[in-house]
């Protein structure tokens, strides 16, 4: 017998409840029934991702939501500046260029995170840079910015900042309203705990004025023009994922009832016992400013990230995730978003050190183990 644990960063575990709540029979979508739906999950999302703004459901990925973003806040006479410190912070860049945004893409090692001084510096130099868009939590490093800071520059410069929050909403401490973000996006099957499929987005006045006033349009199914549109009516301009809307409902509601306070302080403590069982069985921590949602490893020698990997999910149901592009066969990956707890995370290290024993790395068996205890008896 073998159980699927799903330690991925994205798809993330999925509460029974909510798995159950999509299974129940359904109605048409262009009905007061779904609108109901429409306008609590709108309510919820603005609870989870701490704002008052005027928040976009689409049906796609958290890629949709930041593409609608992306063309939306950038019409004709704009220029937008990316901050790229891995595979995501390319993927802005990369869809600036495809619909033809003047953009400024600055590159930056990985694992290492963009700097409020970095913003500043190319602002300075560049005053036709209309909007700025960087990744709180790059989940290909496991790498955390101080957005708080960033966003204090970017407003002080009176420009508009889009930021991916992919995986940084609903694990990590994001307050976009204090922190001058314009446009926070995110996606469903992180730590929002549902299947994949939809994209979220909390917009700015500042940001909805700049899409309302862009003429003409350069996206139509994306256009986050029809978008916001539509959810002032509690609505969707087209065909939407309407049961994966009605799990939203659920799993919001899970989230807010533990308390937004309470999950960001679990996540936080899975991560750092995760680092610290990691050294403990002589694994390095890769990223320079570590991110809580994920830890990204990097295995001791001898041992290949593909073996690693292949042993976890062989034995003990638990899938991982590798390292992208550069970073292929260098580290693995292993989240804490989603529906896992703290004894989760224990049964992860324990297998993580079996595995790596079966490999022949060589260690004291249990420290891993050890160390993870120590830090959840801490911070729990």
């Amino acid at each position: 017998m073998k159980k699927i644990r799903l330690f991925t960063p994205g798809p993330c575990a999925v509460p029974e409840e909510v798995l159950l709540e999509m299974a129940r029979p359904f109605e048409h979508h262009r009905t007061d029934w779904f609108k109901n739906y429409m306008r609590d999950a709108a309510e919820k999302l603005k609870q989870v991702m701490c704002t008052n703004n005027d928040v976009v459901i689409i049906t796609g990925s958290g890629t949709a939501a930041a593409e609608g973003a992306i063309i939306g806040c950038n019409p004709p006479g704009s220029k937008l500046l990316t901050l790229e410190a891995g595979k995501f912070g390319q993927r802005w860049g990369e869809i600036a260029q495809q619909f033809g945004i003047p953009v400024t893409r600055v590159a930056i090692d990985w694992g290492a995170p963009p700097t409020p001084e970095l913003v500043a510096e190319h602002l300075k130099r560049d005053a036709a840079i209309t909007s700025v868009m960087v990744v709180h939590s790059e989940t290909s490093t496991a790498t955390a910015c101080d957005l708080e800071a960033i966003g204090a520059v970017v407003k002080n410069a009176g420009k508009l900042l889009l930021v991916d929050g992919i995986t940084s909403v609903g694990a990590l401490p994001v307050r976009p309203d204090e922190w001058g973000v314009d446009v926070l996006i995110t996606g469903a099957q992180k730590s929002l705990m549902l299947p994949p499929g939809l994209g979220f987005a909390a917009v700015s006045l500042r940001a909805r004025k700049v899409i309302e006033g862009a003429k003409p349009q350069h996206a139509y199914y994306l256009s986050f023009a029809r978008a916001l549109s539509s959810a002032d009516e509690h609505d969707t301009p087209y065909t939407p994922a309407h049961l994966l809307v009605r799990g939203l409902c659920k799993a919001l509601e899970i989230l807010l009832d533990e308390g937004l306070e309470h999950v960001w302080k679990r996540v936080a403590a899975m991560a750092a016992a995760t680092r610290a069982a990691g050294e403990a069985i002589g694994l390095k921590v890769f990223s320079q400013r570590p991110s809580d949602s994920v830890t990204a490893l990097v295995p001791p020698e001898g041992v290949t990230v593909k073996d690693l990997r292949n042993e976890l999910e062989k034995r003990y149901g638990i899938q991982s995730a590798g390292g992208q592009d550069q970073l292929k066969g260098k580290i693995f990956r292993l989240g804490h978003m989603g529906y896992l707890d703290e004894m989760d995370t224990v049964l992860s290290i324990a297998a993580l050190e079996q595995s790596l024993h079966k490999l022949g790395h060589s260690f004291p068996l249990g420290a891993g183990v050890t160390a993870a205890q120590k830090v959840l008896a801490e911070r729990l």
